[in-house]
């Protein structure tokens, strides 16, 4: 009796103790407010490459868009450069610029050019003629610059998110010029 007496005294004071408390919060606390930043971080960086690779996107197609002299092959592996500066991608990334007319009479999307770099195929008629539903609305030999954009986002963390491709279609009409042509340097080698 005496020894279940002293227990439960032992017991209470135990229980009414103070001390260490904080010691034991912070060790359940802190590694939990951890994983929430990184959670925060992780998210918080994938919005961050979704808006660099959008705006590099952007400024390819309003750089195209603003050419009155022909494209080459080197305007082009400029463009793929400009775009791994911008987002600063760690991951392989490829940029497709395609230049379309429309059709009045057929009422489709016809390819005028279309030149990728890194990885990413050119496009075909095929491929572009379903694009009037993507596109908007544009008068018969009206052309459009289409820039398309990929890149592997990978997290700096694996919490919640995993690799993911980021992937921009951004069209724009030319601007100073009706239509936006590609040098192949193919007349030269014909001369």
């Amino acid at each position: 009796m005496l020894k279940s007496i002293f227990q439960k005294l032992l017991l209470s004071k135990f229980v009414r103790r103070e001390d260490g408390v904080i010691a034991i919060e912070t060790m359940i606390m802190l590694p939990l407010m951890f994983l929430t930043f990184m959670a925060l971080f992780t998210t918080f960086d994938a919005y961050r490459q979704y808006a660099m690779n959008q705006k590099a996107a952007y400024t390819i197609s309003d750089m195209l868009s603003r050419e009155t002299m022909a494209i080459d092959d080197a305007y082009i592996d400029g463009t793929q450069m400009i775009f791994e500066v911008m987002t600063r991608s760690r991951q392989q990334s490829s940029v497709r610029v395609t230049v379309v007319r429309f059709d009045g009479e057929e009422n489709q999307m016809v390819l005028e050019w279309s030149e990728s770099r890194g990885g990413l195929a050119s496009r075909d008629n095929a491929s572009v003629a379903d694009w009037i539903e993507m596109l908007p609305q544009m008068v018969d030999g009206e052309e459009m610059i289409v820039v398309e954009t990929w890149s592997r986002y990978a997290p700096a963390f694996r919490i919640g998110l995993g690799e993911k491709d980021v992937t921009n279609f951004i069209f724009t009409r030319p601007r100073y010029a009706p239509q936006i042509e590609f040098d192949d340097g193919q007349d030269e080698l014909n001369s």
